[in-house]
């Protein structure tokens, strides 16, 4: 019988059972899906031996592991009890044909959950992360994740590893690009929308997939901007800046999550029974399971806190970490290690637990196969090409616009420049899973569109990305010369973000800068386009630059977009969510620090200590007004309810969308806080002349509370002051 078949006949035993048409008292308990969950898991768990178990706590690979950090001997037999496996393909074919094994030949049937890394789209690749968050739109967002759950769900991907809530402050870490940026609460608002996305409202109904939030905890506090290094935080600080995100990952239902490579003040994230346990299980009541990060158990080694493996796995699994990313180390050691008494049944039994009841939450039992569909069906429709175009056009980011070059409506000869121009798979940006150069949209491409008939077009290469070729230089001035305005597109590669793309730097390379030099002294107005996984080091281009536009890596539709805002045809509306230093040496550097002893002193010498463009920042192709916002109560007690209103006119003669931002300050505190707090943020499109009327709801429980190194929440007597804008107003807490 050919495996199509045998799926097929499987595929009809599995609806019989969930029929229970032979009646209930044959039918298991764990196959019967009119129990409830719990029922069906307890009934399971009891009937599985020691070494299923432990084989559920497993992760390994099947397919073609195209991920160079994340090189390791291929898994050649795969146990069909095995838990996880990291997916590669993009069809269901050789998913189906394992899943059959698992279901048809083993024991028990118990499903496998297949898993991939779909960060920023499965084949239908969006603007990266921090992009995204620059588009202050977590419902776009939410759409985005939904986009990338269909396809990966019908191309037999059950789980993916994200969304990355990773608080970063340092953009030389190249992991920068994957998560929201600088600001506890934009993560955690993104975070709540991405896991909506990926998960739906019902997870066993649509083509949904679990999420799962990484990197549990502190990962982006990395020393330096070196990946996987050892990362001081204090207690106060985990959960003020980097625990929330989190924590607003589990509120919206996060079926799983990741563990951090990096060593938290002396205890690494896989073995650290605090976060794990202590926090996301029992405080935060977490009943999905905790995943390592690939080889983070065995690495405990190298962080000095493991002899060898079966070591590295018995601190890791009594910390709380439930399943093992091919380290195999749970494979090799866990059962010796509970025959031992070392690992107790019960904490064997609660890890297991967790996995099965993902699986059931999932319905894998229920529907274990993926249909086989085409590409066609599953890859780039159009509804959902538009998603990631608007997503990419909401996200780019106007940093400079001097007399008002942009939007070009006069110019009759541009030249478009540089080495980022005519790129397409360099726009896919890191972690773009099964994405295609070929289904990219260039810069030059968009713009070819966007002014045809209008203006003529004339291109030179330039340089490469790095290097010391300059030979294309002459043809660049020549180009550059005989234009009106220059569109000069630099910027980074793919690979120069993401994981392990850690950077001394984040200036362009020399070669980059140099180009914009020659082309600057042709006299000729100079549009930047930067297309980057970080914040860039601008000090050098910006005066060179009559306007600049960040593009980001805006994914397969990111041409369309740059080239409509250049145009005039769509208002920019993009605003930072992470600072762009004034020079590299500024790191760290972001808006929420700590207030200073001196204010007024402790600058640097001989650099600004003011950023070059900070959070927030984006200029668009009209003007907004602010009126004085309206506080609904001055002083308030413990308890109590304030909305805070303030008038946003758009006073310009074009339509656009403007994000009013909501900050929190608190001057006198028994823990000393940040000069400000982001508390609220709204987005909202007003037409030209239109007034909007904006409101923060506040709870002060909530919004003005500070939190201790305990994770307790405390509002003290005294002032606080709401601020908006250059507006602010101040409220008291009376007891």
């Amino acid at each position: 019988m050919k495996t199509t078949e045998k799926i097929g006949c499987g595929l009809l035993l599995t609806a019989l059972l969930a029929f229970d048409v032979w009646g209930g008292d044959r039918l298991p308990a764990y196959k019967d899906a009119q129990r409830p969950v719990e029922e069906r898991v307890e009934d399971l768990l009891q009937r599985m031996t020691l070494e299923e178990k432990v084989l559920q706590l497993n992760q390994y690979t099947l397919g073609r592991n195209d991920n160079v950090n994340n090189m390791a001997d291929p898994v050649g037999d795969i146990p069909g009890e095995i838990g996880s496996l990291i997916y590669f393909g993009t069809s269901p074919e050789l998913r189906n044909r394992l899943q059959y094994r698992a279901v048809e030949e083993t024991r028990l049937g118990i499903p496998i959950l297949f898993a991939f890394d779909v960060i920023h789209g499965f084949r239908t690749i969006c603007p990266i992360p921090l992009a995204q968050a620059c588009s202050w739109n977590p419902e776009l967002v939410k759409k985005a994740a939904g986009v990338a759950a269909r396809e990966s769900s019908m191309s037999g991907v059950d789980w993916t590893f994200a969304p990355m809530i990773d608080v970063a402050r340092d953009g030389r870490w190249g992991r920068v690009s994957e998560g929201y940026g600088e600001d506890p609460y934009a993560n955690a608002v993104y975070c709540a929308a991405a896991v909506q996305g990926f998960q739906g409202d019902n997870l066993a109904e649509g083509p949904r997939m679990a999420a799962c939030l990484k990197h549990y905890v502190g990962y982006g506090a990395s020393e330096g901007g070196r990946d996987y290094v050892y990362t001081e935080v204090s207690r106060q600080t985990l959960w003020d800046t980097y625990l929330p995100p989190y924590e607003s990952g589990v509120e919206a239902g996060a079926l799983t999550v990741m563990s951090s490579f990096n060593d938290i003040s002396g205890v690494p994230g896989s073995a650290n029974p605090y976060t794990l346990t202590e926090v996301l299980k029992k405080r935060w009541k977490h009943d999905g399971f905790v995943v390592s990060d690939w080889g983070a158990i065995q690495q405990l080694r190298s962080q000095g806190v493991a002899a060898d493996c079966a070591e590295a796995a018995l601190k890791s699994f009594n910390a709380g970490l439930d399943m093992d990313m091919m380290n195999r180390c749970y494979d090799a050691h866990l059962a010796d290690l509970v025959r031992a008494g070392k690992v107790s049944q019960e904490r064997l039994d609660d890890a297991v637990r967790r996995v099965l009841r993902v699986k059931f939450r999932l319905g894998l039992f229920e529907h274990p196969y993926t249909p086989e569909s085409t590409e066609e069906e599953r890859f780039l429709r159009p509804e959902d090409l538009a998603v990631a175009e608007q997503l990419a056009a909401e996200s780019m980011v106007l940093l400079k616009n001097e007399h008002n070059l942009l939007p070009i409506e006069k110019a009759r000869r541009i030249a478009v420049i540089g080495p980022m121009a005519k790129s397409r798979f360099h726009l896919l940006g890191s972690w773009a899973a099964h994405g295609s150069g070929e289904d990219v949209e260039s810069i030059f491409m968009g713009l070819e569109r966007e002014f045809a008939g209008r203006a003529e077009l004339s291109y030179a290469f330039g340089c490469g990305f790095d290097g010391e070729d300059t030979t294309g230089f002459a043809e660049a001035v020549s180009v550059a010369r005989a234009a009106d305005v220059v569109v000069l597109c630099l910027g980074e590669k793919a690979n120069w973000s993401g994981e392990n793309a850690s950077r001394s730097t984040i200036a362009l390379p020399a070669i980059q800068e140099r180009l914009a030099r020659e082309v600057a002294q042709c006299g000729k107005p100079v549009v930047l386009l930067l297309t980057s996984g970080r914040p860039l080091e601008l000090c050098r281009l910006e005066p060179l630059s009559a306007a600049i536009l960040q593009v980001w890596q805006p994914g397969v539709r990111g041409g369309a977009p740059a080239a409509g805002i250049l145009s005039g045809r769509i208002n920019p509306s993009g605003r930072l969510a992470i600072t762009f230093p004034y020079a590299t040496g500024q790191i760290p550097i972001y808006y929420n620090h700590r207030q200073s002893a001196r204010p007024h002193q402790g600058k640097y010498q001989d650099i600004p200590s003011t950023p070059l463009y900070e959070f927030g920042h984006g200029l668009c192709y009209t003007t907004f007004s602010y009126g004085e916002p309206v506080v609904s109560c001055e002083t308030f007690r413990r308890g109590d309810r304030i909305t805070v209103e303030v008038d946003v006119t758009n006073t310009g003669s074009r339509d656009g969308a403007e994000t009013v931002f909501w900050f929190v300050s608190d001057p006198v505190c028994r823990i000393s806080r940040p000069v400000k707090e982001l508390r609220h943020f709204e987005k909202r499109l007003l037409r030209s002349g239109e007034t909007g009327r904006f409101r923060f709801e506040i709870n002060p429980e909530r919004d003005l509370a500070f939190v201790d190194e305990d994770g307790n929440r405390f509002l003290e007597p005294g002032d606080y002051y709401i601020l908006v804008k250059d507006r602010k107003v101040k409220l008291t807490l009376v007891e």
